[in-house]
């Protein structure tokens, strides 16, 4: 216990000491956290479809019909038929032949990279990549080559350097902190170059980019071997998803431990999911409005002075120092605005950031108010 302790001492002694904040109120622009009235800026709830009423109806629907658990795994009693139609959904959505759920995008990172790659198998990672990507690479028996961050000349040096029989490139499309866009075309014509599979995890981009909100392949208009996303962002449910062709889904169905040992998700948020996906397929005002937001925020803090220019949600804010961070988010929670500092390990030790991210929800009073606060805060402690 005494290790334990002086490591817990050390994680607030640099700062990096995280509590957990509560919320009363749905997750929409405004909510209630740990009983004080705030303006959401750090959701992933994009398209606020979490709170949506046609979501929650249809998820209230489901929960009449079919009870609140799953009762087992997918491969036993878990299945039901709304199983089957979200996937069949998900995989006409990103124009693939079949598609797969898990319980979150973790266990799908985990359980598809770890399936298929053997230790034949060459992994070149993005050094950015989101944690589930890390430790499915490292729970695979493949050998892992980390690239610099969005650099496809060090990923092609780093692919050519290696001979390998079999190889794989993992990617994050829209990173989940900096929020900047992979260049997947790149990476494509790499993959097809090299005889290696993709896999890019669209879980920051399912709903967000392209006209549509199809993610990256339809914004690149390419070609992705293996997507991988989730359910828990811009859908506004739980779970996460692969897709693929028939015969990497039927083997991951035999083979992905994530899987097959897990208890499948509830119908009840698996109805929601579906209601979610029918609402971006019929109408895209959400998205394009999203995307407006996204343009009208970055403009405005470019105006007081921060060199952001992203066509995501994610809006990162370079703070630094880990205490100027969490002084900053303080103070913009006194002022009625909810946006975290972020720190190690989830971002490099010294540079911290506020991500901001922003939903279809916002309006432009909204955003306004955010600028301006964000400004004067600034003005008083930068």
């Amino acid at each position: 216990m005494l290790d334990i302790n002086n490591k817990l001492q050390e994680i607030k002694d640099n700062n990096l000491y995280r509590e957990i904040r509560y919320l009363s109120k749905p997750q929409d622009k405004i909510t209630v956290i740990d009983g004080k009235k705030v303006l959401l800026m750090s959701s992933n709830n994009y398209l606020g479809l979490c709170n949506n009423n046609k979501v929650k109806q249809a998820s209230i629907d489901a929960i009449n019909k079919y009870g609140l658990g799953s009762g087992g795994s997918r491969l036993t009693t878990g299945s039901y038929d709304l199983h089957k139609e979200l996937e069949e959904k998900i995989a006409k959505f990103k124009n693939c032949e079949g598609a797969l759920i898990f319980n979150n995008g973790y266990m799908a990172n985990l359980g598809v990279i770890s399936a298929i790659c053997d230790e034949e198998y060459y992994i070149f990672s993005d050094e950015l990549n989101h944690a589930s990507i890390i430790d499915g690479c490292k729970l695979s028996k493949g050998k892992i080559v980390i690239y610099k961050h969005n650099d496809v000349n060090d990923l092609k040096e780093k692919v050519k350097a290696n001979k390998f029989k079999k190889g794989i490139i993992v990617t994050d499309s829209v990173f989940s902190m900096d929020g900047d866009i992979a260049n997947i075309p790149e990476i494509v014509k790499i993959a097809k170059e090299y005889n290696l599979l993709t896999l890019v995890d669209d879980a920051h981009a399912t709903g967000v980019i392209g006209k549509l909100g199809k993610g990256s392949s339809e914004y690149f208009n390419c070609d992705i071997d293996i997507t991988v996303g989730t359910l828990s962002k811009a859908i506004g449910s739980e779970g996460g998803f692969v897709c693929g062709n028939k015969n990497v889904i039927d083997f991951l169905k035999n083979r992905s431990r994530s899987f097959i040992f897990s208890t499948a998700l509830s119908p009840v948020v698996i109805s929601g999911a579906i209601s979610s996906f029918d609402i971006i397929q019929n109408d895209n005002s959400l998205i394009l409005k999203l995307q407006n937001n996204i343009e009208y925020l970055c403009r405005g803090l470019r105006l007081i002075g921060y060199e952001v220019d992203s066509k995501s949600p994610i809006i990162p804010i370079m703070i630094g120092e880990e205490d100027k961070a969490l002084k900053f988010s303080k103070s913009l929670l006194d002022e009625g605005i909810y946006i975290p500092a972020i720190r190690y390990p989830t971002v490099k030790k010294g540079y911290a950031i506020l991500r901001i991210t922003v939903m279809a929800t916002h309006d432009y009073e909204d955003l306004d108010f955010v600028i301006n606060k964000i400004n004067e805060v600034k003005n008083k402690t930068m």
